[in-house]
């Protein structure tokens, strides 16, 4: 116990020896040493040195000290194994995974559920799922977290019925598999799937926490239903009462993407630990609503507020001026992130700013512009001048650009189209026709645009002449009313 009591205290940062009491910092330590003086040593002050290091995420070493261990002649038990394949799976070194579990094979502890969880949770995050369902073979009355481990290397892998079938044949299910389910669930773009498992649980009793909600707040955001993200918002305020920093993000983001800036603004102010995260939600948000004004707004507050933005900010603020018509604003944030802090400039703020120019039909500096580029440009920036011509009807630069995808991406149907409508306006009818022979060999079409609408919390989509949908008979009759009234005058 002395032992033990003197690697806690030395987790404190300091230690007491004889009648002297002197600071000794525990990164300055060697962990051999440390060993190597233990007057007991045994496996519980081992494997408690081991784990003191793993908590200050001193892996190496702790992989280290087990090796000193083992030539000690220290026998490790479930709880050593347990914590160094931990290790290993956040040294992100699987070669060592698989050496330490050898050793726990030889000791007789790779069936056990503690050891046994974290050789599967190993294989799991470092993708090697052949070896996690070997790994859960191997594990004797494995518990809620082993079904866990193995349900989240189903859904990683997309074999979904499997992670289902798995979920739903657990002898229990906590809250912790709920969630590695409806995570799945969303993270694939099942959303309509995830959400309905967190209603199930919920019916279930299962009682929720901060991360219950986060995905399916997304997956309703996906969907593009507000009533059910509201409803979702209202649960976790009923359950939780006080909403964390990770929902409270995914709360700005869903009333964002479904178009209620003032939802969005008031889940922000409700947040209260904001973090470089909240902010950039709130600025995309705004630059995703066209609000250009209020995303510089915010950008300018979060500087006043002392929050240092990163390249995800810097994006967001650069979509926002795009879209809102702002180049001369857009070219000078960029301007003072180049002057200031270039290392935070990625090819996608380029490509943004080169959108930019485009869409504002400023050609010649956007030509300028990718002739100075720190690197080669590539389909994404020819797409974006070819948008920009698209909008100004230039033509002869259209032309190019189309050119220059089609070389990059010979099945790109949007640069065809461009090619095609920049020949008919030329009145070159053959180009035309070669164009349009070239997309029918190559087996093209044009994807045909889609809206939609949200009635009583479900959504309709539409496609152009759509014939699919169940209400199509009644939506036609509205259609040919409102025909008959325009041209009546009425």
């Amino acid at each position: 116990m002395a032992v033990l009591r003197r690697i806690a205290i030395l987790g404190q940062c300091s230690i007491q020896t004889n009648s002297m009491s002197r600071s000794v910092s525990f990164r300055n330590l060697d962990a051999h040493q440390l060993l190597d003086e233990m007057p007991q040593r045994d496996v519980k002050s081992a494997t408690a040195l081991i784990g003191q290091l793993a908590k200050r995420n001193r892996h190496a070493e702790a992989i280290a000290c087990f090796t000193r261990m083992l030539l000690l002649d220290i026998k490790p038990n479930d709880y050593t194994f347990a914590t160094l394949i931990h290790s290993s799976a956040l040294l992100k070194d699987l070669r060592l995974g698989k050496q330490i579990q050898s050793h726990a094979i030889k000791a007789g502890f790779s069936s056990n559920v503690f050891a046994g969880s974290a050789i599967l949770d190993l294989y799991v995050k470092l993708s090697s799922f052949h070896d996690a369902l070997r790994a859960f073979e191997d594990i004797n009355e494995p518990n809620v977290f082993s079904y866990a481990s193995l349900i989240r290397g189903y859904t990683k892998e997309g074999r979904f019925d499997e992670a289902r079938a798995c979920f739903r044949s657990m002898p229990e299910r906590n809250v912790v598999c709920w969630n590695t389910m409806i995570s799945g669930c969303s993270q694939s773009g099942r959303n309509e799937e995830a959400v309905n498992l967190l209603v199930e649980m919920l019916r279930e009793g299962v009682t929720p926490i901060q991360s219950s909600y986060p995905c399916a707040i997304i997956a309703a955001a996906n969907m593009g239903s507000l009533g059910l993200g509201r409803s979702i918002h209202a649960s976790a305020v009923k359950h939780l009462g006080q909403l964390g920093l990770f929902l409270g993000n995914s709360l700005i983001s869903f009333y964002a993407k479904c178009g209620s800036m003032e939802d969005s603004l008031l889940a922000f102010k409700k947040t209260l630990e904001r973090s470089v995260v909240s902010w950039n939600a709130l600025i995309c948000g705004y630059a995703q609503n066209g609000e250009g004004s209020a995303a510089v707004d915010a950008y300018e507050k979060m500087k006043v507020a002392g929050v240092e933005p990163n390249g995800v900010t810097l994006l967001g603020l650069l979509l926002a001026c795009n879209h809102a018509g702002l180049v001369d604003e857009g070219c000078n944030y960029f301007k003072q992130v180049r002057r200031g802090d270039p290392g935070l400039l990625r090819a996608e703020h380029y490509a943004c700013l080169m959108d930019s120019l485009s869409r504002g039909g400023r050609f010649e500096e956007a030509e300028r512009f990718l002739v100075e580029l720190p690197f080669d440009p590539g389909i994404g920036f020819w797409k974006a001048l070819l948008g920009g011509c698209r909008v100004h009807s230039n033509w002869e630069l259209g032309e190019v650009a189309a050119r220059r995808i089609l070389e990059l991406d010979p099945t790109d149907v949007s640069s065809y189209v461009m090619l095609s409508n920049a020949q008919s306006a030329a009145g070159r009818w053959e180009e035309v026709r070669e164009i349009r022979q070239r997309m029918r060999e190559k087996g093209l079409s044009r994807i045909a645009g889609s809206s939609w609408i949200q009635v009583k919390s479900e959504v309709h989509v539409f496609v152009t002449a759509d014939k699919t949908h169940a209400n199509k008979d009644e939506i036609y009759d509205v259609l040919r009313l409102i025909d008959t009234n325009v041209l009546t005058g009425f």
